[in-house]
């Protein structure tokens, strides 16, 4: 009997996300992405719905309205700077900036844009205003073992090291 996906499956996929007005791939996982699914919700609650039920080996395409999942574009968390006003480390499109408020707040920036001047970032969602569609690739089904529920995922075995000595920290 074919496995299916289900609360407490063991499931490997890959994905790409396409913009529809562009047709341009986004973003996608080449290496398999495995999680416990009703543990583990790795992608958008549509998403994984839509996987409900499927099985090893099917492919599905799931059309998501990204300004109903992240809202509407904010203008306010787009800034630009005079690029030596940024650290040398953050001066590369696609870094991660996670900034602090007055309050305590955090949020993540992308480095967006880098030219010889000024460096820009957005703490908008890449997704943010989009339509896009998620391609997925369903690899593996599987029951979960005990120690993949409680981590939500996969869990990899440490390696072995003969002739080493552990050195504590």
């Amino acid at each position: 009997m074919t496995e299916t996906i289900q609360q407490n499956k063991y499931v490997e996929l890959k994905y790409q996300v396409i913009d529809v007005k562009t047709g341009q791939v986004l973003t996608g996982v080449d290496f398999p992405l495995g999680y416990v699914h009703g543990v583990n919700d790795v992608l958008s609650s549509q998403v994984m719905a839509e996987l409900e039920g499927r099985a090893a080996g099917e492919t599905i395409s799931v059309e998501l309205d990204c300004q109903k999942l992240f809202g509407p574009r904010d203008e306010s968390l787009v800034i630009t700077d005079l690029i030596e006003n940024v650290p040398e480390e953050y001066r590369e499109v696609g870094t991660s900036i996670v900034m602090e408020n007055e309050q305590g707040n955090r949020k993540t920036f992308l480095v967006t844009r880098v030219d010889e001047d000024t460096l820009t970032i957005d703490g908008n969602n890449p997704l943010c205003g989009r339509q896009v569609v998620f391609e997925l690739e369903v690899l593996t089904v599987r029951d979960a073992t005990e120690a993949e529920m409680a981590a939500g995922g996969k869990v990899e075995a440490r390696p072995e090291l003969s002739g080493v000595t552990p050195v504590p920290f």
